[in-house]
Order: structure tokens, then C-alpha cells, then sequence
């Protein structure tokens, strides 16, 4: 998988722009051709007929200060009374444009956040994308993550600002072209031409303040382009850094018990400072950057106001204009340097959208990129599961790790109905790994399985979302499917009776309950829905013999009963005799093709 890049400039400005819009547009076209494209476009017209709206308005308050000013310096009281009363109406047409403009854009807003977050996170829960991204994010090497970091924070907080960015600014930049194009033509008119001589020869520029205001927001922008674009790449590391900082917050969260026994409070305020020192000190480099811009900016928007008096100061000195000429001069420019400014006035959240659309960009790749590895391993028979067969084999299996070493190859496996299967062998020689290929889920296999349709894996840390205990039994089938005595019985049957009156409690479960609580809990799943087949990792491994006993005698009364078997992972010799046949994991030499190789015996 394709590691996630910083953004860097690309070998050309024109290139880099390029590839950025058509980023930025392959995020923005799918919403606006999908089911919701209709609602969408209605509201993205509406959106822009109300700003063409807020413009027009401009122009007419624009006009109507030329006449009212006129009424006053003429102390005619008639027409002063009625641009007063024409003020009324005008305003009040102004704020309703402005109401439903600000509503019409966040509902936009909105709708286009909901639909991306319902997009995103179908693709990252869709073929086990989300445990498949985790798996690639250290398969390159120990320090550059091979998948995109944080990916609950893009869904979460990039495709909020994503869409947030995108409207704001486009209809800004549509803002600003409109006034420009209403108001360069009264400039025009108004500035008249500039004559002077150079070399002997004559000259004469007309729209002479026009062609000022280009130049003067041309260089500026370019300075502010200078001055400002280490923000992007200060934007993408800001984000980045936050994620993980809210990250280790959220894992102190989950695992406070454990930290608590351990004493570890002191060593993740180590861990958690040094996250912070890291979001404090990009964040202070940001800033400084920003300063920078904002001294530039400032300066800019300051000099912006006298600079139209001192370009046509010598034609007002000369007598060629009147001093309320040079008033709508200053005041048309002031419009067409408005517009002309856009880019200098947003540039700071230009930067944090190219950011966001960079961290986007690498996101959606990520998806591209596994899909891709997937396809790849369908076409030359990656571990696949199906429901045809009443047995479990395996043909040619081989099973390797993220970084490329091979754990296991060649296994030719066999289980077949009222079987029980022993897995046993040391730590990290896959014992786990072969039951994540039996259930489809290990991308890094190669070869064949059948498995069949009724099987269930107990992993050795079953989750249970927070909320009612009935939820957590039923998982992740709704609870509504299964009635109280089922539920109580699954209950009774994992010998959690204390819990059968406490269905309707919430609860954090995976905190609440003891470690074997929480083993007899996902035990219970198994007796409320009764697969055929058990995938059983240490099942039992925090509950006492007696319990142990009593469970596992339990589970492979109702496998046989449903025509199955059961395969367990487990060192206890206890769990042992429960099963006839063995798969024994050994160490293999150095140099051998594979680290661990496989037997099978006869309990």
C-alpha cells in the first residue's frame, strides 16, 4: 500500500496547480452526481443566484450614495427624504439576500458532509478496509506508515473542513468576480486616460486606474504567495499531529484500568506531553508564519486605501477632476481591489484547504490502492472463504507478516464435522494469524480455503460497543432478533447469571466487566446463536479449571449437535483433553522458507 505523502511542490507551478484542482475536483464531483445531485445542484444555483443577488445590491446602495450625497450637498429636502425611504427597501432586500444566502450555504454544507461521511465510512468498513489499513500502516518499515494516519480524524474532522473550505471559498472567488466585473467598468469610465512622454514619444493608457489595481493586487498577490505557502505543508502536519495527540487521549480512556494497575500515569503524562510539545511547536511555527502574512496583508489592505488618491492626485491637482470624482474613484477601486484581493485576503485558508484536500486525496488513494491489492489477490487465489462445504481444508496455504517474512507456507489442512482441533505452539509463531486466513480477514495469505458458512471466531479480545447489555450479547446481529429468554438463557449457559436481570443496563462493557467476564460474555454469543462451527483463540484463558470445564464441554456438545466441530487455540493442558487432534506449530531453522512449520497429530 502506498504510503502517505506530505504535500510537496510539484516540479512546476503550472503542473501543481493543475494536479491540485483535479484532486480537488475528484472530491467534489462525486456529491454532485449522486442520488442527493438534484437537491445538491438545486441548492449550490440558489446559493449562487443569491450572491449574483448580494452583488447587484451593491451596485444600486453604490449609485444610491451618489444621489443622496448629491441631494445633500444640494439641500434638496425632496429627494433627500425619498433615497431615504428607497434606502428602506433596499437594505431590507440586502439583509433577506443575506439571511437565506448564510442558511442555503450551511444546509449545503450539511448535506454534503453527511453524504461524504456515509461515503467514506462505507468504503472503510466495506472488505474489512479499516483492519486491513491498520495492518499495512508498519508493513514498510517501523517508522513511515505504509497507510494513512488517523483515518477516523479525516472522516471525522478533514471532510467537515473539506466542505466547509470548498463553499466558502468558491462562492467568495464567485463574490469576487462578479463585483469585479460590475465595478471595473465604472473605474474605467471614471479614471479616464493617463497621458505622459518618454524618449520624445507620446503615450496614452486609458483605464489608466484599472491597470494600476491589476498591478498593485498582482504583486501582492505574489508576495503573499511567497510569504505564505509553508502554511500548506504547516496545515497537513497540524492536523496530522492533533489526530494523534486526541488519539493517546482516547486509548488512556479505553485502557484506564490497565494503566491504573500498572502505575503507568507517569509515563503516558510522558507520552502524552510529548504529543502535545509537538502540536505546540508546529502550532507556534505556524503561527509565526502567519504572522508574517498577516504583517504583509495588513500593509497591503492599509496602503490599498490611499494608494487610488495618490495615483490620481496629480489629475485632481491639474483641475482635470472634481473633488467627488475623486471620491467615486477612490471608491470604485477600493471595490475592484476588493476583488482583485480575493487571493491575498484568503490565502491562510487557501493553505488549510490544499491541506485538507492533500490528507483527503492520500485517504481516497489508500481505498484505491487496497482495492487493488484485493483484486490482485482474488486473481491468484488469496485465502477466500465459502459456504458450499461442510468441511474445513486448506490447500497450499502460506501465511506471511506485514514486514514479508513468511510464517507458515504449504499447509494442507483438514476438519471435518464432530472434529475438535488443538492448536497449539509458542507465542508469535501465527497460531493467531491462521485463524485471521481461515476467516478470510489476513490479507498477506496465499493459497486456498473452504470453510464452512456457520462459523464464528471468538478472538481473543471480543468487543462489545458501549450501550445496553442486550446489544453487546447480540453483536452484530440487532438485538431484537433474539427474545429475553434467549437472551437470559445464553446468559445462564456461560454462567453469567448475575447479568440475566441487567439487559436493558449501558454500560462501557469491555471496561465494566472482568477479563473472564468478558470471555464467558462472548462465550454466551456462541450459545444464542449457535454456530456449527467455533474458532476458539484462548477462549477461556482468564477463567478458572472448573468453569474452563464446564464451558468447553458446553461448546462441543452443541458443535456436534449442529453438525461441526471446534478449533482452539490454547496452552492449558486442561483445554487439551477436550480435543482429538492436534496442529503443532514448530520453529524452523534459520534459512528454512518459512520460520514455523505445522504438524498434525492424534491427541
Amino acid at each position: 500500500m502506498p504510503s502517505t505523502p506530505l504535500p510537496t511542490p510539484a516540479p512546476g507551478k503550472f503542473a501543481a496547480f493543475q494536479d491540485f484542482r483535479r484532486k480537488a475536483w475528484a472530491l467534489t464531483k462525486p456529491y454532485f452526481q449522486s442520488e442527493d445531485k438534484w437537491r445538491a445542484r438545486g441548492l449550490l444555483l440558489a446559493i449562487v443566484l443569491l450572491n449574483l443577488g448580494a452583488v447587484y445590491m451593491l451596485v444600486l446602495l453604490n449609485e444610491w450614495n451618489r444621489v443622496f450625497y448629491d441631494a445633500l450637498q444640494d439641500k434638496n429636502q425632496p429627494v433627500f427624504w425619498e433615497q431615504l425611504g428607497r434606502f428602506t427597501y433596499l437594505a431590507f432586500a440586502f439583509i433577506i439576500i443575506a439571511v437565506y444566502r448564510f442558511y442555503l450555504t450551511q444546509l449545503l454544507e450539511v448535506r454534503w458532509r453527511a453524504w461524504m461521511t456515509a461515503h467514506y465510512l462505507q468504503r472503510w468498513l466495506a472488505n474489512h478496509a479499516f483492519y486491513q489499513m491498520e495492518l499495512a500502516r508498519y508493513a514498510q518499515s517501523g517508522n513511515e506508515p505504509a497507510a494513512p494516519d488517523n483515518p477516523d480524524q479525516r472522516i471525522q474532522e478533514d471532510l467537515n473542513l473539506f466542505t466547509t473550505y470548498t463553499v466558502s471559498l468558491s462562492m467568495g472567488l464567485l463574490n469576487a468576480v462578479v463585483t469585479l466585473l460590475s465595478f471595473v467598468g465604472i473605474l474605467w469610465g471614471l479614471s479616464g486616460p493617463f497621458a505622459f512622454t518618454l524618449g520624445g514619444s507620446s503615450f496614452n493608457i486609458p483605464g489608466f486606474m484599472v491597470w494600476m489595481a491589476v498591478l498593485y493586487c498582482a504583486v501582492g498577490s505574489l508576495i503573499t504567495h511567497y510569504i505564505g505557502r509553508p502554511q500548506i505543508r504547516l496545515n497537513f502536519l497540524q492536523q496530522r499531529y492533533e489526530a494523534d495527540f486526541r488519539h493517546h487521549l482516547v486509548r488512556v480512556r479505553e485502557y484506564s484500568e490497565s494503566i491504573a494497575l500498572d502505575k503507568g500515569e507517569a509515563v503516558e503524562r510522558v507520552h502524552l506531553d510529548t504529543r502535545f510539545s509537538t502540536v505546540l511547536g508546529n502550532y507556534l511555527s505556524l503561527i509565526k508564519k502567519q504572522k508574517n502574512l498577516i504583517w504583509f496583508t495588513n500593509f497591503f489592505g492599509q496602503a490599498a486605501v490611499v494608494f487610488p488618491f495618490i495615483v490620481a492626485a496629480p489629475r485632481f491637482f491639474s483641475g482635470a477632476i472634481q473633488l467627488g470624482q475623486l471620491m467615486q474613484i477612490a471608491s470604485a477601486f477600493g471595490r475592484v481591489q476588493d476583488s482583485l484581493s480575493w487571493f491575498v485576503d484568503n490565502y491562510s485558508s487557501l493553505a488549510a484547504w490544499r491541506a485538507t484536500t492533500d490528507r483527503l486525496t492520500s485517504f481516497d488513494e489508500s481505498f484505491m490502492a487496497l482495492a487493488h491489492a484485493q483484486h490482485a489477490q482474488a486473481a491468484i487465489n488469496i485465502v477466500a472463504t465459502g459456504g458450499t462445504t461442510s468441511h474445513l481444508e486448506t490447500q497450499d496455504l502460506s501465511l506471511a507478516l506485514p514486514t514479508g517474512a513468511v510464517l507458515l507456507a504449504g499447509l494442507s489442512l483438514h476438519a471435518g464435522p464432530g472434529d475438535s482441533v488443538l492448536v497449539k505452539g509458542p507465542s508469535g509463531s501465527g497460531k493467531s494469524t491462521l485463524f485471521r486466513a481461515l476467516a478470510g480477514i489476513w490479507p498477506f495469505s496465499r493459497g486456498r480455503t473452504a470453510l464452512p458458512a456457520n462459523a464464528m471466531f471468538i478472538p481473543q479480545r471480543p468487543y462489545f460497543p458501549n450501550g445496553s447489555l442486550r446489544d453487546a450479547l447480540a453483536y452484530p446481529q440487532p438485538a431484537s432478533s433474539y427474545s429475553d429468554a434467549q437472551l437470559r438463557q445464553a446468559l445462564e449457559d456461560a454462567l453469567l447469571p448475575k447479568l440475566t436481570g441487567r439487559l436493558d443496563d449501558e454500560d462501557a462493557w469491555s471496561q465494566k466487566l472482568s477479563g473472564g467476564e468478558q470471555q464467558r460474555l462472548a462465550i454466551a454469543r456462541v450459545f444464542l446463536k449457535k454456530p456449527a462451527w467455533l474458532f476458539a483463540d484462548e477462549a477461556t484463558s482468564a477463567l478458572d479449571e472448573v468453569a474452563e470445564k464446564t464451558l468447553y464441554e458446553r461448546l462441543l456438545a452443541q458443535t456436534r449437535q449442529a453438525g461441526g466441530a471446534i478449533v482452539s487455540i490454547a496452552h492449558r493442558p486442561a483445554v487439551a483433553a477436550f480435543h482429538d487432534k492436534r496442529w503443532e506449530l514448530e520453529k524452523l531453522p534459520e534459512g528454512a522458507s518459512a520460520l514455523y512449520q505445522l504438524k498434525e497429530t492424534s491427541a
